[in-house]
């Protein structure tokens, strides 16, 4: 399992939509990233301040927010705390 540091979160990315609304089927090349995911792990915070998220929120993220890596076949990825926008539900 990873274990991120100081005011990190790793994320798991929501899967990129395969249609439209209309049922149209987006090639690969096409489709957007996400920027909608769930918190896998939260790091314990930096400076005394406590994290406001915690593993198994459901987050919006800025577009490049982020550092991409792959861990045991997923990929996932690793962000300051800083560049959530906002929990969902």
């Amino acid at each position: 399992m990873m274990k991120p540091i100081n005011d990190r979160v790793v994320v798991k990315p929501a899967a990129a939509d395969e249609k439209t609304t209309g049922g149209i089927i987006i090639p690969d090349t096409a489709k957007e990233k996400p920027q909608k995911g769930e918190v896998i792990a939260v790091g314990p915070g930096k400076d005394g301040n406590t994290m406001t998220v915690k593993a198994g929120d459901t987050i919006l993220y800025g577009k490049y927010a982020g550092q991409e890596i792959s861990w045991e076949g997923t990929e996932y990825l690793i962000m300051r705390e800083d560049d959530i926008l906002v929990i969902l539900g």
